[in-house]
């Protein structure tokens, strides 16, 4: 079975139709997860809702998913952020309004594989980004495999089977990773706004049968940014918003 693993989305339509174009010529997905933030920043959350329940998708809500009902306050978001948010209020239809209040809270186990937004510490908010932060997830996880998103970049950490200190590396492209007996957390970097510099839209593809993970990036065009209409926020040299939440 080949599941399609997505992040960060953030209401991206030409990039979420860039990555399953891209993952189609791969050889399909059996199974679509996605680890948060289907909305926020970008101009199509209604679109991009319709398409993960068309696929009958896995869904974990993400900062923005929430803030974007009503179920966290905007208080701790940025201007951009913020904006984005309301702006993305004011487009949601009653249907898609609800697919988010519906979402499942993070952390959610499938089979080997733990999917959260941030962190296992803190599922909603926590940068996964170094390997100290990464080490106190690892401590409550359960499972081989954590998939988090949040952080935007396509990342991965390990523990050996017989503890140890915790490595990270940055994920290649077309490389699989495996468990191979390790704790692994990964992220598969962001479908709709990339922050490690190269904007062409991150995914990846677990092979449940080989015990795999493999990332891939694909090109997109860029579209128009919700915050942008709204006025709110400042960007950065590549476009994308800065320190975001």
């Amino acid at each position: 079975m080949r599941i399609l693993v997505l992040a960060d989305i953030h209401s991206n339509l030409q990039a979420l139709e860039a990555v399953a174009a891209d993952a189609e010529t791969r050889g399909g997905w059996d199974a679509v997860w996605c680890l948060g933030d289907v909305v926020g920043y970008g101009p199509d959350p209604n679109a991009c809702i319709a398409w993960l329940r068309e696929q009958q998708a896995t869904v974990i809500a993400g900062n923005h998913d929430l803030a974007c009902v009503g179920a966290i306050q905007l208080v701790d978001f940025n201007a951009w952020a913020t904006a984005s948010c309301q702006w993305t209020q004011t487009k949601l239809t009653p249907a898609s309004a609800a697919y988010l209040r519906a979402l499942t809270k993070p952390p959610l186990v499938v089979g080997d594989f733990t999917l959260t937004h941030g962190s296992l510490v803190d599922p909603v908010w926590e940068y996964t980004t170094t390997a100290q932060v990464a080490a106190a997830s690892m401590l409550r996880q359960t499972t081989p495999w954590c998939l988090v998103g949040h952080a935007h970049l396509p990342l991965s950490f390990g523990r050996p089977a017989r503890g140890g200190d915790v490595t990270a590396t940055a994920l290649t492209e077309g490389v699989a990773i495996t468990a191979n007996g390790r704790r692994v957390l990964c992220n598969p970097g962001s479908v709709g706004q990339p922050r490690d510099g190269d904007p062409r839209a991150a995914y990846a593809v677990v092979d449940l049968a080989a015990g795999t993970l493999t990332p891939y990036r694909v090109g997109r065009r860029r579209g128009g940014s919700a915050a942008a209409d709204a006025g709110g926020g400042t960007a950065g040299a590549a476009g994308e918003p800065t320190g975001c939440r």
